[in-house]
């Protein structure tokens, strides 16, 4: 059976193989498994052991309390009191902003600054939608 745990790790295992751009396939391959395992973890359909965890932390190059990061207390995962300012899980794992962190990070420090400051001129100029962006509200 799925628990919430395992559901979170694997959303986080998602959202770091995006993040880098990683196929389920090269992932699989990188840990010596077959792409169907790494679709398994990630839909919470199979556990990951403590040993596979390891091999995943290393291959994505992030510290294994990465994929428990969001279950303490305060976190809006777990129902606890969400910051306003904390965008919403969700948003991290679409592709579209997985390509514009890659997009925005492939820029110059110049560039980036000035794309920085259009998107806060462009944000205090008009009011959140719900139709792109969600925001975590208590």
């Amino acid at each position: 059976m799925t628990n919430d745990i395992d559901l979170h790790v694997g959303k986080r295992l998602r959202r770091r193989r995006r993040l880098l751009g990683l196929t389920q396939q090269s992932l699989a391959e990188e840990v010596g498994i077959r792409f169907q395992q790494i679709q398994k973890y990630e839909c919470g359909a199979n556990r990951v052991s403590a040993a596979r965890l390891f091999e995943l932390s290393e291959a994505l190059s992030v510290p294994i309390q990465y994929f428990y990061e969001g279950l303490s207390e305060n976190d809006p995962l777990m129902g606890g009191n969400p910051n306003p300012e904390i965008i919403a899980p969700d948003v991290l794992s679409k592709k579209e902003t997985m390509d514009l962190v890659r997009a925005y990070y492939s820029m110059g420090e110049g560039p980036r600054k000035h794309l920085l400051d259009l998107a806060k001129s462009l944000e205090a100029n008009s009011k959140p939608t719900t139709a792109g962006l969600r925001l975590v509200t208590p």
